[in-house]
């Protein structure tokens, strides 16, 4: 697992220096992520006022917007700090944009000093994400 995140984060160092559009390099760390580890869902949700709104993704169709605070990825905003949750049916509040979704990971994104976006992972096993997911997930969305 670790070698496979140094060699996305490598990739992703390389993408994000040669294009500047913070859209164009989330669609394509999305699939990068996506193509890579097979997760049922991958992707980002960007600040938009008092809630998040959807951004690039791979993946069935997703919630459009989610409030401030609600939800892991609300929470994870609201928190400022990554959230893993080892079964989606125990995280009070979870928004359920897909009853296949069993797992979720949700690493938010700086600029500065404010969160400006998530980055939101979701899986159909239990506990597919722990602290080296989380790790290596906060270095790569650092880059963008």
């Amino acid at each position: 697992m670790e070698e496979k995140y140094k060699l996305i984060y490598q990739k992703v160092e390389a993408m994000v220096s040669e294009e500047s559009d913070p859209i164009a390099n989330m669609a394509n760390v999305s699939a990068l992520l996506h193509e890579t580890f097979g997760w049922w869902w991958t992707g980002f949700y960007r600040v938009d006022g008092e809630s998040l709104v959807l951004g690039p993704f791979q993946g069935p169709v997703a919630c459009t917007r989610i409030p401030y605070g609600r939800g892991v990825c609300g929470t994870a905003w609201k928190l400022r700090e990554t959230i893993v949750v080892p079964d989606v049916e125990q995280f009070p509040g979870h928004i359920a944009c897909s009853s296949l979704s069993r797992s979720e990971i949700v690493v938010p994104i700086f600029k500065g000093d404010a969160v400006v976006g998530v980055l939101d992972i979701d899986s159909k096993e239990l506990s597919a994400f722990d602290r080296t997911d989380a790790f290596w997930l906060e270095k790569i969305v650092a880059l963008l």
